[in-house]
């Protein structure tokens, strides 16, 4: 498959303070690549600098063969790149449906969003029958299985997630990386950013361990798994 995102030589931060030193990955179309890492590590600062939310100091990130380098979110958001950021940010105060139509709103058809809507419903059951609840009132599962839902609810080429199993029960990180895992094998590129590294690597084909603002490993998922030092530094195990 075609290249769908490349990062080069990526060195990102806040205001002149380099968080990001000269990073460097690549997403095949119709892949899930998981990046892992530590607290500190960069990862935030990654996805945030790829999805428009920061300003890289130097380097490039190319989507779908298009230099987007320092583009404004919503104009990925319109080329198909959708990201669901670490934490909550459902709007409280609407209901599960006022959310979800404001991740419809670059689509300008109502008929469409209706289908998406739909869509999601299939997807997420519960979000259909609290489709009138506040979202506020949901409990933090609820809540980010809306988040990743909302961003579903444009036609996304790229789906990008910070840390979503972050605070989350185990059954509910579960049924999240079974989703995720769909959403793969119906077509969607993933790039899943992850402490969970355990969970992360069973469902990604390749990862990155990014150290200190560096990319220190790369390898296919299944390979890293018996890597001794991802197994004593990311997995808590002793080598096999």
């Amino acid at each position: 498959m075609p290249t769908l995102l490349e990062v080069r030589d990526l060195s990102s931060g806040y205001g002149k303070v380099p968080v990001l030193h000269d990073v460097s990955l690549t997403v095949e179309g119709r892949e899930t690549v998981c990046v892992l890492g530590a607290n500190g590590a960069g990862k935030t600062t990654l996805v945030h600098t790829i999805a428009g939310l920061l300003r890289p100091l130097r380097g490039r990130v190319v989507f779908h063969g298009e230099d987007v380098t320092g583009h404004k979110p919503e104009r990925l958001a319109a080329k198909g790149l959708s990201l669901v950021r670490q934490g909550r940010s459902v709007f409280p105060y609407m209901t599960v449906q006022e959310n979800l139509d404001m991740g419809a709103y670059l689509l300008g058809d109502r008929a469409a969003a209706a289908e998406r809507r739909e869509a999601v419903y299939q997807m997420f059951p519960v979000l259909r029958e609290r489709r009138k609840q506040a979202a506020g009132a949901m409990s933090g599962g609820e809540q980010k299985m809306l988040e990743i839902a909302r961003s579903l609810m444009f036609p996304a080429k790229f789906l990008v997630l910070d840390e979503p199993s972050l605070g989350l029960a185990p059954m509910v990180v579960e049924m999240i990386f079974d989703r995720i895992r769909e959403f793969n094998r119906a077509g969607m590129t993933v790039l899943l950013v992850e402490q969970n590294a355990f969970g992360a690597l069973r469902i990604s084909q390749r990862a990155y361990v990014l150290e200190l603002g560096r990319i220190r490993l790369e390898d296919a998922s299944d390979r890293l798994v018996s890597n001794p030092e991802v197994r004593a530094r990311y997995l808590g195990v002793d080598p096999p």
